[in-house]
Order: C-alpha cells, then structure tokens, then sequence
C-alpha cells in the first residue's frame, strides 16, 4: 500500500496546539514539505522554546490564542486552509487534575470551532485522538472496532471522553457537511521535546535517572505500555493526512513492556545507578495498552522504525542537554 503526498508545497495548515511535543515535530514535518504553516497555542502545556528554532521561517506563524474561545482576529487566519490540524489539548495524567476544564473545553467547544472553520475552508480536518479512548481496555490488543472500557466519572474521564467527543464531533460533521475528515488514535509517544514534569513514565523515568533518584514504578510495574519514538508518529500521522481516509485508525507501535522492564531499560540506557521504587497506582491506571495496526499497515503502509532502544538513547540524550 503506497499513500500518495496530497499536501506540500503552496498549501497552507492550521495546525492547534503547535508549540507543544507532538504537534511541533508535525510542524516541522510539514514545512519540510514546503506547507504554509499557522500554529495556535496557548501555551498552557506547550511551550515557544518547542518551535524557537522557526524564528526567522516565513512560512510559519505562531498565535497565541485558546482555539476554546473560537479564533481571533489574525491575518494570518484571514486566508483559507487546505487541512487543519487539531492537535491542542493537555495529555499528561498530572493535567487530568490541575486542567480539567480547560482540557474539556479544547475537546468540545475547541473541536467545533475548528470543524466550523474547516467547513467554511472545504478544508481537510485531522482530529488528533488517542488510544485513551479505549480507557482500561477489556480487550487486547485494541483495534479501531472496540469501543472501550472507559470510566466517565473517573479523574481520567475529562481527558477520555473530551477526545471521545471530539471524535463523535467530527464523524457528525464528516456525516452530516460531508466534510473531508480524518481521526487517528495515537498510543504512547516519546521523544525530544517532552516537558520532564509531565507526569508520564518515560519523562518521569529519564528525570529521575539523570539525577540518580529512585524511578518510582506505579503498582507492580506490571502494567504495559507500547511506546512509540515520535519520528514514527508523525510519520503516520502525515500517511492519513495525505489520505483519503477517516479512520478512526491506530498509530503506534507493538512493541509492549512493562514499566518495570521500562524502567529498568531506562537506568541502564541513562547509566544510572537509580533504584527501583515501588510507589501507589493512580486510579483508573490501564492494565494492558497495544494497538492493533492492521489498518495502519493495510490502508496506510504504516509501519514504525525506531527501535525502543534507539528511541529512548535520542531521547535521553535530549534530556541530558
């Protein structure tokens, strides 16, 4: 399966939340390309430092604006869009509590904003989801047909049923505008340019290694998580762009470990002389989390390079600097 390149040079991307880990190597990716790039953000969780080395590029402009409150008066906003991006939203288990509201306003009043906008653009609309969708799932591994084990009351539930929505949202539009729509569900993802205080393993992990503090594994460490180098994500993530597909579809690896195996792998990558701690699980902590790539790798030709080892080695020497 061979995805042909449908954005590039002359076309111009809105891309929300640009200035935060995953949405500004996208950025990076599609100016590569010769894209025209706007980026919204309102630095809540993002950061300018992300997309400081873009400066001097006339091809792209960073708003600060909370795409919740609708889109401002710009002029960079002014001309149409051929895709947007909408890829703002907390999604660290420490924002869950600090950022409640704000993370389900993103998703919801967020969400409609930006499909408004891609409707009165014609444009293509990408929804960044997440595999949190499934929640703690029953099923393993989890394909874009299960609908999930989700807990809507839970202290995950704003970050879960805010994407959940967001999703629902844009089917509607898709179903109803017959809007040019695309949903991917990204699992675990890791690399340069994650804050170290976002509450996530891996950072968690390669913080506490570099400093020779105890690496604090929730529970029994026997929980898994398929991790994905970003390279590899943004690389799917432009694969459905260029589609024509609306998915949902998975985007991630297979690559399954534990966190203690992740942990372990950690301090010996950093060459860390950190123990192991064993510290109290947060609630509604997911069992199991692989994705199920048949559709990816059938209707996308997707298939993930960077090996865990590599991945965490760029990524560590990141956090070293």
């Amino acid at each position: 399966m061979s995805v042909q390149q449908r954005f590039g040079e002359g076309h111009r991307i809105l891309v929300s939340g640009g200035a935060g880990f995953v949405p500004s190597h996208v950025v990076d990716a599609l100016l590569a390309r010769g894209c025209t790039i706007v980026a919204l953000d309102n630095f809540v969780t993002g950061t300018k430092d992300n997309v400081a080395h873009l400066a001097a590029e006339p091809r792209f402009t960073l708003i600060e604006a909370d795409v919740a409150e609708g889109l401002p008066a710009h002029p960079a906003l002014v001309e149409r869009f051929d895709a947007i991006l909408h890829m703002a939203s907390p999604a660290s288990p420490t924002d869950f509590a600090k950022l409640p509201v704000e993370i389900l306003k993103v998703g919801s009043a967020g969400t409609l904003a930006l499909l408004d906008r891609a409707v009165a653009d014609s444009a293509r609309f990408l929804m960044a989801s997440t595999s949190e969708a499934y929640g703690d799932p029953a099923v393993h591994p989890q394909p874009e047909s299960y609908w999930g084990n989700v807990n809507p009351i839970g202290v995950r539930a704003v970050y879960d049923e805010a994407k959940r929505f967001s999703e629902a949202a844009t089917m509607a539009y898709h179903r109803f505008h017959g809007l040019d729509t695309a949903i991917v569900r990204i699992f675990n993802t890791y690399g340069p340019r994650m804050r170290p205080d976002d509450g996530r393993a891996i950072p968690t992990f390669i913080s506490q290694a570099l400093r020779g503090a105890p690496i604090t594994v929730h529970g029994t460490g026997a929980q898994t998580r398929s991790i994905t180098y970003v390279d590899d994500l943004v690389r799917g993530i432009l694969l459905l762009l260029d589609s024509r597909e609306t998915g949902p579809i998975n985007c991630g690896t297979e690559h399954e470990v534990t966190m203690l195996e992740l942990a372990e792998l950690i301090v010996k990558l950093a060459g860390s002389e950190s123990r192991i701690e064993l510290v109290e699980r947060t609630a509604d902590d997911p069992e199991k989390r692989r994705p199920d790539l048949t559709l990816a790798r059938t209707l996308l030709g997707y298939e993930p390079r960077i090996a865990p080892e590599e991945g965490l080695r760029r990524t560590i020497e990141f956090f070293g600097q």
